[in-house]
This record gives C-alpha cells, structure tokens and sequence, in this order.
C-alpha cells in the first residue's frame, strides 16, 4: 500500500509518501515540506499549498490520502489556517479519486511510538528508525507526515476490515 500522509499547516504543510503493508518493513518513497511566507496573500498561500499536494499526488500515486485531523487549539487563527489546508488536500485526493482517511495527533503518535503522548522528537525518531533512514527528517512537519502515512499503513487496513465486517453484518 501507498500512502501519502498531509500534516497541514499554512506556513509548512509536510507531505510525506510511505510504502509499506502490516508486518512488513516500510520504506521512504518521497518527503517534504512546502513552506508560504507568513506575509503572502492568503489565496496565493492557499493556492501553493493546493499544487504541492496535487502534485505528489499526481507524481507518486498513492492509494489512499492520509491528513491529520484538526483538533481544537487556544491558537483560533493556527486551527483555521490548519483546517484550511487539511481542507485542501481533501479536496485533492477527492478530485483524484482517492480515499481520504482522517487521523487523530494522538492516534498517529500511539501508532508510531507506542504512547498517545509522544513528543515530536520521540515522533521523529521513530520515524527515522521505521523507515531506516540516516538522518531524521526535519522539520518537524515532514516527520509528522511521514508518521501519519506510517499511522495509516498499519492502522488503516485493519480499520477497512473492520468496517467491510460491519456492512456485511448489517446487510
């Protein structure tokens, strides 16, 4: 399975691609973070933040679209920004056909590291280790990509499953 998982973020969306199935080793297949600046006009900042995920869509083919779902912050002008570009890669994905899946921060970190209340380093170096590579990934916002496509490869075909059972048991 292709994953392609989406930390939004107005100022830096991470973008991260993982191949990999339950069991399996997981390998890196593509990762970055595509950065607008803080004074830019919104809709120009919105609208490069739409290509790039477009893009790695378009380039990497995944096969479904994991996006870190937006929970409530103190930060009100964080969250909206956030949710706008989470937004964003919904969209994408729709467009190309492709299911989205919505994970939780403190899912992805217990997927990850094992603790629902993992920090970003415990986040980053287990993902460094996960998809052994040499150097962790930086900044933060391509590991918490890169950790929500992980999230996803090894949660998300049990929960499949788990849903098909369900429409056949209420069929």
């Amino acid at each position: 399975m292709r994953v392609l998982g989406v930390d939004p973020g107005m100022t830096r969306c991470g973008i991260g691609v993982v191949d990999g199935a339950p069991g399996r080793p997981l390998s890196l297949v593509f990762v970055d973070v595509v950065r607008t600046p803080p004074n830019a006009e919104i809709g120009d900042r919105l609208v490069a933040q739409a290509d790039a995920i477009a893009h790695a869509i378009a380039t990497h083919r995944p096969d479904v679209v994991a996006v870190e779902r937006v929970f409530s912050q103190h930060n009100v002008r964080t969250v909206m920004g956030t949710a706008q570009v989470a937004g964003l890669a919904i969209v994408a994905a729709t467009r190309a056909g492709l299911p989205v899946v919505l994970h939780t921060p403190s899912e992805v970190k217990a997927a990850v590291t094992g603790s629902g209340t993992a920090d970003k380093a415990q986040v980053g170096a287990m993902v460094t280790r996960l998809l052994r590579l040499t150097q962790l990934p930086k900044p933060a916002d391509a590991s918490d990509a890169l950790a929500l496509a992980i999230c996803h490869v090894w949660r998300g075909t049990a929960q499949a499953r788990r849903t098909a059972a369900v429409a056949r048991m209420r069929a």
